[in-house]
C-alpha cells in the first residue's frame, strides 16, 4: 500500500536533515500543508525551533496578486516560516529525497476570515455565529473557496492535492480553547446545532419549502431537553430525525446537501482546470455519513468517486469504527486511503498500526496517510518504520 505522511512546511524549512528522515519511514509521499487553518505545532527534531504559532489561517506560498486583485474576501499570507515561499522550498527539498509531493488544502475552516468578515460565518438557531466555519451556501464564499482551491493545490512540484473540509463546517471546532463538553451532544444533536441559519441558508430552506423561523423554532424545541437534562447521545441520522422530526430532517438535507455537492464538484473542477496534466490526482478528506460537518466533511459514497479521484476516511479507533468509513465504499473504484494518527500523545496509535492498516486492507482501503510526521515522537515514528516495513514485507 501507497504510504504518505502529512508534513507542514515549517517541519522541513531549515531543517536540512527532514527530508532524508522522512523518506527513511518508508512513505512514498508526502501530503504537504499549503493552505492551513490557525495552530499551534510542536516541531520536537527541528534544530531550530521547538513551537511554530500559526496564528491564523493562511497560505503558505505567496497568494497570486492578480488572481485576488480588489477582492473582499481573499487568502491571507503567513508570517511565522521564514522565506517567501516555504512551501515550494518544503516541495523541492523532499523531492529531492525522492518523495512526491502532494498539497494539503484547507478550505472551509477560517477564523480570521469569520472575525473580519462576521457576515461569511455559519449562524446557529440561537442567533450565535461560528467564526471559524464559513458558510459554504453564501455565493462569495464558494467563490473564493473554489479559487483557493484551485491556486493551493496546483503548487509547482506538485503532483496531487487533498482537500479537508471541503464542505459544511459547523458547531464542533476542535482548534480553539474549546469549553463545549459540559453538555455531552452526540453527532444528532451536533447536527441541529450547526444548521446555518444565515441569511443565504434562510431562503435556501425557503426553497425546500420551509419557512426558516418556524425551522429555527423547531430545532431550540428539539434541543431544550438536551439542555436541561444530561445531554443527548443520539446519533446517525436516525437519531437526527428522532430530535427533529422525519419531515423537516429531510428538508434541511436537501438544502446543505445540494449546497455541500456543488461546492464539492466546483472545486475538484477548479483544481483539474489548474493542474498541470490529467494525471494530477485530487481527494477529498471524507465521511461518509453525508450530513457530517467538519474537516471530513460529509459526502454521498456513490456520488464522489465520480467527482474525486478518491478519499481520505478516518481510520483511527476499533475495527467497527473502520467498517462506518470504509464500508461505503465497498466495491466501488478508485482511491480510499485510511488516515490513522500516529500521534500516541494525541490519541494515536503506531504501535499497531500494521494490524490496523490490515485491517483497513481487507475492507478496500488501497492507500495509507499518516498524520502526523512532523508531530510524532521519535519513538512513535520507528513504530510506524518498523510498521511500514512489515507491511511492505508482507
Amino acid at each position: 500500500m501507497k504510504a504518505s505522511a502529512f508534513l507542514y512546511p515549517w517541519d522541513v524549512v531549515g531543517d536540512p536533515d527532514a527530508p532524508a528522515r522522512l523518506a527513511g519511514l518508508g512513505v512514498q509521499q508526502v501530503t504537504l500543508a499549503s493552505a492551513y487553518h490557525s495552530t499551534r505545532a510542536l516541531t520536537p527534531r527541528h534544530p531550530g525551533r521547538r513551537i511554530v504559532t500559526a496564528e491564523h489561517a493562511a497560505v503558505l506560498y505567496p497568494p497570486d496578486a492578480t488572481r485576488w486583485a480588489g477582492r473582499e474576501l481573499r487568502p491571507y499570507a503567513q508570517s511565522w516560516v521564514p522565506g517567501e515561499d516555504p512551501y515550494a522550498e518544503a516541495a523541492e527539498a523532499l523531492a529531492v529525497a525522492g518523495l512526491e509531493v502532494h498539497s494539503w488544502v484547507v478550505l472551509a475552516h477560517n477564523s480570521r476570515l469569520g472575525a473580519e468578515h462576521p457576515d461569511t460565518s455559519v449562524v446557529n438557531a440561537y442567533g450565535d455565529r461560528y467564526p471559524w466555519a464559513p458558510c459554504i451556501a453564501q455565493p462569495a464564499v464558494h467563490t473564493y473557496l473554489v479559487d483557493l482551491a484551485a491556486e493551493a493545490a496546483v503548487r509547482p512540484g506538485t503532483a496531487g492535492t487533498e482537500l479537508e473540509s471541503c464542505g459544511w463546517y459547523g458547531f464542533a471546532h476542535l482548534h480553539a480553547h474549546d469549553k463545549t463538553s459540559g453538555v455531552a451532544l452526540g453527532d444528532a444533536a451536533q447536527y441541529l446545532m450547526s444548521l446555518c441559519f444565515c441569511a443565504a441558508c434562510r431562503d435556501g430552506y425557503g426553497g425546500t419549502g420551509l419557512d426558516a423561523d418556524e425551522l429555527g423554532a423547531a430545532v431550540r424545541r428539539a434541543l431544550e431537553p438536551v439542555w436541561a437534562g444530561a445531554g443527548s447521545r443520539e446519533t446517525g441520522w436516525s437519531g437526527v430525525e428522532k430530535l427533529l422530526g422525519g419531515r423537516l430532517a429531510a428538508a434541511t438535507w436537501r438544502w446543505r446537501g445540494r449546497v455541500a455537492r456543488t461546492l464539492q464538484e466546483s472545486a475538484v473542477a477548479a483544481v483539474r482546470r489548474a493542474a498541470p496534466n490529467p494525471d494530477f490526482q485530487v481527494l477529498l478528506h471524507a465521511d461518509p455519513a453525508s450530513y457530517r460537518t467538519g474537516a471530513n466533511a460529509g459526502v454521498h459514497a456513490s456520488d464522489i468517486l465520480s467527482t474525486a479521484d478518491g478519499v481520505v476516511l478516518p481510520c483511527t479507533g476499533g475495527e467497527q469504527a473502520r467498517e462506518a468509513v470504509l464500508g461505503p465504499f465497498a466495491g466501488l473504484s478508485g482511491v480510499l486511503a485510511a488516515n490513522f494518527n500516529v500521534v500516541s500523545g494525541m490519541g494515536g496509535s503506531p504501535a499497531t498500526l500494521e494490524r490496523d492498516a490490515a485491517h483497513a486492507a481487507s475492507l478496500g482501503a488501497n492507500e495509507l496517510r499518516l498524520y502526523h510526521a512532523g508531530l510524532a515522537s521519535g519513538p512513535d515514528l520507528s513504530a510506524v518504520a518498523g510498521a511500514l516495513s512489515a507491511i511492505r514485507g508482507g
